[in-house]
């Protein structure tokens, strides 16, 4: 889907929007100031309806995969730590009267505890007032055998504390599993076994609402589930995907085994299936942005935090059902809510500058890391994901040693680059101790060769040593 299509499915909201800016004046640069006082989140939560079961889903979805833990941070950044329930309960509560009705999860997440901690929080309300999604996560050949695969199941609903589940995903198709390519880890995990004709028996049981799938990997795997709707032998009823202004259109420029975000929303719009989106900023390097591209978005709504274009973007498609966000704090759970009540369409003219915004980012070579975690934990006790992140940040934010070795600025910024390092990365976790063995690289959505980026920032870190 080009450019224009995409602007067709914004709606009649975005259109007065862009009616009412273009009143605005302009700045020195000639682009036109958007409107300096405006104010999110002064009405009710947008809603969208699901065409299946006539659900009125609120746009902003949480994602139970960031959960609190007990003295701060997160159990990826303190995977010891038991969760925080009664930060969890609070955040839920303000969700919850904030008009947000989704909840995302999985027996994946949070060191397998998301599921138990969700069903804690969602269980003190009324079962009819939230939607919960979860996923059958049989990643590990161990899990595949038909047993296995429904004791999963049976026990997602155990943990959450209910007898049905509204969203059941099969989690991940179209990624590898060890010696499995993709097509071989779909059959295994799902077909061979039988479960995904036993998913839809439990449908017909009223022990899943909606059935659908999340995508990650190889095109040829989400062409032929589509394929699959067409021909009437399985029905979908919603498909989790990755979208953001990025990967609209860059996403297989940025890691090619990826694929652009304007063509899978494109083949689901097509067929009526609505897209839930996950990974809005990206695994957060949309919130992060170098000083000026931030200086470029502040011009034009000085008081709008940077994520919140992200957000929008995301959030614009009609055929959009909810937006996935993990969100850790309450002031990021505040900040969402305030960006969908209502939401503020992205205008055509705004969806020409995150394009060129777009263009800007994938120039800046980083690791397409989303810090999902799918790779830890690390057998040799790396921290993959904290290396990629400090990677990224110094990089997006221009903070590389760069220019002449003559210049005082290039030692200082070597200096604080290795500093920053050892800071951000304890140094047994620190790429020069990856030994390539591979186990990570079969886990990663984004399919990025792992050992092969650590090998080159540890090499890059070891000739800024030896200067």
């Amino acid at each position: 889907m080009d450019r224009r299509e995409f602007i067709k499915h914004i709606g009649s909201a975005a259109v007065a929007t862009s009616v009412v800016l273009s009143a605005c004046k302009n700045n020195d640069n000639g682009a036109p100031i958007i409107a300096k006082n405006i104010i999110d989140g002064e009405g009710e939560m947008t809603l969208r309806t699901n065409p299946n079961t006539g659900d009125r889903v609120s746009l902003l979805g949480y994602g139970m995969m960031r959960l609190p833990v007990e003295g701060g941070g997160t159990s990826r950044e303190n995977p010891d730590s038991p969760i925080d329930q009664d930060l969890v309960n609070q955040e839920v509560d303000y969700a919850l009267e904030h008009g947000v009705n989704y909840f995302d999860t999985s027996p994946a997440y949070c060191q397998g505890l998301s599921e138990h901690s969700t069903g804690i929080a969602l269980s003190r309300h009324k079962r009819g007032s939230y939607f919960i999604a979860t996923k059958l996560s049989n990643f590990s050949p161990a899990t595949w055998g038909r047993d296995a695969s429904q004791a999963m199941f049976e026990n997602s609903l155990k943990e959450l504390q209910t007898s049905y589940v509204d969203y059941l995903l099969l989690h991940g198709v179209g990624m590898a599993s060890g010696n499995f390519n993709a097509t071989e880890a779909f059959n295994g995990r799902y077909i061979d076994n039988g479960i995904l004709d036993w998913l839809v028996e439990q449908k017909e049981k009223g022990r899943i609402r909606n059935l659908g799938f999340s995508y990650h990997g190889d095109i040829n795997i989400f062409d032929m589930l589509l394929q699959w709707h067409d021909e009437g032998r399985y029905h979908w009823d919603f498909v989790q995907i990755e979208l953001n202004y990025l990967d609209w259109n860059y996403a297989a420029q940025i890691n090619p085994r990826n694929t652009n975000a304007s063509y899978l929303y494109d083949e689901l719009e097509k067929r009526g299936i609505p897209a839930v989106i996950m990974e809005p900023l990206l695994g957060g390097r949309l919130a992060k942005q170098p000083d000026y591209i931030v200086r470029q978005m502040q011009e034009r709504e000085p008081e709008t935090p940077i994520a919140r274009w992200a957000f929008r973007f995301a959030g614009t498609p009609e055929g959009v059902l909810t937006v996935l966000s993990g969100m850790t704090y309450m002031e990021h759970l505040e900040q969402n809510v305030a960006t969908y009540s209502p939401l503020r369409p992205i205008t055509p003219e705004e969806d020409a500058f995150l394009m060129k915004i777009a263009e800007e980012i994938v120039e800046l070579k980083t690791v397409p890391c989303t810090a999902c975690n799918y790779c830890m934990p690390c057998p040799y006790g790396l921290n993959i994901p904290a290396v990629f992140s400090y990677y990224n940040e110094c990089v997006t934010q221009g903070e590389m040693p760069t220019g002449s070795r003559e210049a005082r600025e290039f030692w200082e910024a070597r200096r604080r680059f290795l500093i920053g390092y050892d800071r951000n990365v304890p140094s047994l976790r620190q790429a020069n101790h990856c030994i390539g063995c591979n186990q990570c690289t079969d886990h990663c959505p984004q399919e990025i060769d792992i050992p092969a980026e650590m090998h080159r920032i540890d090499d890059y870190v070891e000739q800024l040593k030896q200067m």
